[in-house]
Protein backbone atom coordinates (compact mmCIF):
# COMPACT_ATOMS: atom_id res chain seq x y z
CA UNK A 1 0.00 0.00 0.00
CA UNK A 2 2.57 2.40 0.97
CA UNK A 3 4.61 1.52 -2.35
CA UNK A 4 1.69 2.10 -4.60
CA UNK A 5 1.26 5.26 -2.57
CA UNK A 6 5.01 6.43 -3.18
CA UNK A 7 4.66 5.70 -6.42
CA UNK A 8 2.09 7.62 -6.73
CA UNK A 9 3.40 10.64 -5.17
CA UNK A 10 6.33 10.18 -7.93
CA UNK A 11 4.09 10.92 -10.80
CA UNK A 12 2.35 13.89 -9.38
CA UNK A 13 5.82 15.08 -8.58
CA UNK A 14 7.15 14.57 -12.00
CA UNK A 15 4.40 15.89 -13.22
CA UNK A 16 2.75 12.75 -14.91
CA UNK A 17 -0.21 12.76 -12.86
CA UNK A 18 -2.37 15.66 -12.17
CA UNK A 19 -3.62 17.23 -9.05
CA UNK A 20 -6.23 19.83 -7.63
CA UNK A 21 -4.75 23.16 -8.69
CA UNK A 22 -1.31 21.18 -9.78
CA UNK A 23 -1.09 21.75 -13.31
CA UNK A 24 1.23 25.49 -13.04
CA UNK A 25 2.98 24.53 -9.92
CA UNK A 26 3.85 21.04 -11.66
CA UNK A 27 4.98 22.91 -14.62
CA UNK A 28 7.28 25.43 -12.70
CA UNK A 29 8.65 22.86 -10.62
CA UNK A 30 9.31 20.88 -13.97
CA UNK A 31 11.23 24.16 -15.44
CA UNK A 32 13.24 24.37 -12.21
CA UNK A 33 14.66 20.95 -12.02
CA UNK A 34 18.12 20.67 -12.19
CA UNK A 35 18.73 17.03 -12.66
CA UNK A 36 19.30 17.07 -8.78
CA UNK A 37 16.40 15.45 -6.61
CA UNK A 38 16.46 17.83 -4.20
CA UNK A 39 18.53 20.94 -2.80
CA UNK A 40 19.73 19.27 0.01
CA UNK A 41 22.91 17.97 -1.68
CA UNK A 42 23.76 21.06 -2.92
CA UNK A 43 26.48 22.97 -0.98
CA UNK A 44 26.14 26.37 -0.93
CA UNK A 45 22.24 26.73 -1.00
CA UNK A 46 22.60 30.22 -0.45
CA UNK A 47 24.01 30.98 -4.13
CA UNK A 48 22.03 28.05 -5.22
CA UNK A 49 18.92 29.53 -4.00
CA UNK A 50 19.85 33.23 -5.60
CA UNK A 51 20.83 31.74 -9.16
CA UNK A 52 17.16 29.53 -8.94
CA UNK A 53 15.15 33.04 -8.06
CA UNK A 54 16.94 34.55 -11.30
CA UNK A 55 15.66 31.29 -13.04
CA UNK A 56 12.53 31.32 -11.92
CA UNK A 57 11.72 35.36 -12.37
CA UNK A 58 12.48 34.72 -16.14
CA UNK A 59 10.28 32.34 -16.52
CA UNK A 60 7.47 34.37 -14.40
CA UNK A 61 8.28 37.16 -17.06
CA UNK A 62 7.95 35.25 -20.21
CA UNK A 63 4.92 32.83 -18.75
CA UNK A 64 3.05 36.54 -17.77
CA UNK A 65 2.71 35.27 -14.08
CA UNK A 66 3.49 38.96 -12.16
CA UNK A 67 0.24 39.85 -10.74
CA UNK A 68 -0.37 43.26 -8.23
CA UNK A 69 -2.42 42.39 -4.86
CA UNK A 70 -4.64 44.70 -3.14
CA UNK A 71 -2.20 45.74 -0.26
CA UNK A 72 -4.90 46.94 2.04
CA UNK A 73 -6.87 43.39 2.29
CA UNK A 74 -3.98 42.90 5.10
CA UNK A 75 -4.82 40.17 7.55
CA UNK A 76 -1.81 38.64 9.41
CA UNK A 77 2.06 37.08 9.00
CA UNK A 78 3.66 34.72 9.75
CA UNK A 79 7.32 33.96 9.85
CA UNK A 80 6.76 32.05 6.12
CA UNK A 81 3.91 34.05 4.37
CA UNK A 82 1.73 37.43 4.64
CA UNK A 83 -1.97 36.71 4.17
CA UNK A 84 -4.76 39.30 2.92
CA UNK A 85 -8.56 38.53 2.08
CA UNK A 86 -9.51 38.17 -1.30
CA UNK A 87 -13.24 37.71 -1.49
CA UNK A 88 -15.99 35.80 1.45
CA UNK A 89 -14.58 33.25 0.11
CA UNK A 90 -10.89 32.98 -0.57
CA UNK A 91 -8.05 34.10 1.20
CA UNK A 92 -4.27 34.91 -0.84
CA UNK A 93 -0.77 33.83 1.10
CA UNK A 94 1.87 35.29 -0.03
CA UNK A 95 5.54 33.30 0.44
CA UNK A 96 8.80 33.97 0.27
CA UNK A 97 9.91 30.07 0.53
CA UNK A 98 11.53 31.11 3.31
CA UNK A 99 11.30 27.42 5.28
CA UNK A 100 13.29 25.93 2.58
CA UNK A 101 16.24 25.72 0.72
CA UNK A 102 14.91 25.79 -2.86
CA UNK A 103 12.31 27.40 -4.67
CA UNK A 104 11.65 24.16 -6.03
CA UNK A 105 11.43 22.23 -2.77
CA UNK A 106 8.47 24.97 -2.11
CA UNK A 107 6.87 24.26 -4.51
CA UNK A 108 6.89 20.00 -4.03
CA UNK A 109 5.55 21.34 -0.66
CA UNK A 110 2.13 22.99 -2.26
CA UNK A 111 1.59 19.99 -4.54
CA UNK A 112 2.12 17.23 -0.95
CA UNK A 113 -0.22 19.66 0.22
CA UNK A 114 -2.61 19.55 -2.53
CA UNK A 115 -2.38 15.79 -2.51
CA UNK A 116 -3.25 15.14 1.29
CA UNK A 117 -5.28 17.90 1.74
CA UNK A 118 -7.66 18.79 -1.24
CA UNK A 119 -9.99 21.01 0.42
CA UNK A 120 -7.64 23.13 1.19
CA UNK A 121 -6.08 23.07 -2.26
CA UNK A 122 -3.67 25.91 -2.73
CA UNK A 123 -3.93 27.71 -5.96
CA UNK A 124 -1.12 29.12 -7.25
CA UNK A 125 -1.95 32.48 -8.95
CA UNK A 126 0.87 34.52 -9.65
CA UNK A 127 3.73 36.42 -8.04
CA UNK A 128 4.71 39.13 -6.85
CA UNK A 129 7.20 41.23 -5.49
CA UNK A 130 8.14 43.41 -2.46
CA UNK A 131 11.20 45.55 -1.22
CA UNK A 132 12.96 43.25 -3.81
CA UNK A 133 11.93 39.91 -2.46
CA UNK A 134 9.87 37.37 -4.55
CA UNK A 135 6.43 36.20 -2.79
CA UNK A 136 4.40 33.15 -4.58
CA UNK A 137 0.99 34.15 -4.11
CA UNK A 138 -1.58 31.34 -3.68
CA UNK A 139 -5.22 31.20 -3.53
CA UNK A 140 -7.10 29.30 -0.62
CA UNK A 141 -10.39 29.03 0.39
CA UNK A 142 -11.09 30.46 3.58
CA UNK A 143 -12.42 28.34 6.83
CA UNK A 144 -14.45 29.46 9.12
CA UNK A 145 -14.06 27.64 12.51
CA UNK A 146 -16.50 26.64 15.14
CA UNK A 147 -14.25 24.85 17.77
CA UNK A 148 -10.70 25.62 19.08
CA UNK A 149 -8.65 22.37 17.64
CA UNK A 150 -7.71 19.03 19.55
CA UNK A 151 -4.54 18.39 18.66
CA UNK A 152 -4.77 15.25 19.94
CA UNK A 153 -7.42 14.58 17.43
CA UNK A 154 -4.62 16.05 14.77
CA UNK A 155 -2.27 13.00 16.06
CA UNK A 156 -5.06 10.74 15.44
CA UNK A 157 -5.75 11.70 12.13
CA UNK A 158 -2.01 11.47 10.91
CA UNK A 159 -1.32 8.30 12.61
CA UNK A 160 -4.02 6.77 11.13
CA UNK A 161 -2.29 7.97 7.55
CA UNK A 162 1.08 6.83 8.59
CA UNK A 163 2.53 9.61 10.10
CA UNK A 164 4.35 9.58 13.33
CA UNK A 165 4.77 12.27 15.69
CA UNK A 166 8.38 12.82 16.51
CA UNK A 167 8.64 16.03 18.01
CA UNK A 168 6.09 18.81 19.12
CA UNK A 169 3.55 19.39 15.88
CA UNK A 170 6.26 17.95 13.54
CA UNK A 171 5.35 14.26 12.07
CA UNK A 172 7.19 12.19 9.69
CA UNK A 173 6.27 9.16 7.29
CA UNK A 174 9.39 7.37 7.24
CA UNK A 175 7.83 4.75 4.70
CA UNK A 176 6.80 7.42 2.08
CA UNK A 177 9.78 9.73 2.95
CA UNK A 178 8.12 12.59 3.58
CA UNK A 179 8.39 14.85 6.68
CA UNK A 180 5.37 17.39 7.89
CA UNK A 181 5.75 19.90 10.11
CA UNK A 182 4.14 22.67 11.99
CA UNK A 183 0.67 21.62 13.16
CA UNK A 184 -0.23 23.85 15.66
CA UNK A 185 -3.69 24.92 16.05
CA UNK A 186 -3.32 27.65 14.03
CA UNK A 187 -2.66 25.82 10.89
CA UNK A 188 -5.28 23.06 11.57
CA UNK A 189 -8.70 24.35 12.30
CA UNK A 190 -11.84 22.59 12.97
CA UNK A 191 -15.25 23.42 11.14
CA UNK A 192 -17.89 21.19 12.42
CA UNK A 193 -15.93 18.58 13.97
CA UNK A 194 -13.55 18.24 10.69
CA UNK A 195 -10.19 18.93 10.64
CA UNK A 196 -8.73 21.29 8.17
CA UNK A 197 -5.19 21.82 7.42
CA UNK A 198 -4.46 25.27 5.74
CA UNK A 199 -1.06 25.73 6.44
CA UNK A 200 1.39 22.84 6.28
CA UNK A 201 5.43 22.47 5.47
CA UNK A 202 6.05 19.15 3.61
CA UNK A 203 9.39 18.20 3.22
CA UNK A 204 11.19 15.58 0.95
CA UNK A 205 13.43 13.29 2.62
CA UNK A 206 16.41 11.10 0.89
CA UNK A 207 14.29 8.22 1.59
CA UNK A 208 11.34 9.67 -0.72
CA UNK A 209 14.00 9.09 -4.11
CA UNK A 210 14.63 5.69 -3.50
CA UNK A 211 11.94 3.53 -4.79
Amino acid sequence: MQNHLKDELHNIISGKSQIRFGTIIQSIAGYLNDGAQTSAIIEDQKHFKKQETKRLEKYISEKNLWITIDLTQYVSEGAEQKVYLKDTENVLKLNDSIYYNSWKDYLYNLVLHNYFFPDTAYNLIGFTKDNDILYAVVQQSYVSITANTDLNQVKKFLTLNGFENNRNNDYINKKLGIILEDLHDENVLTRNEVLYFIDTVFYLTEAFWIK
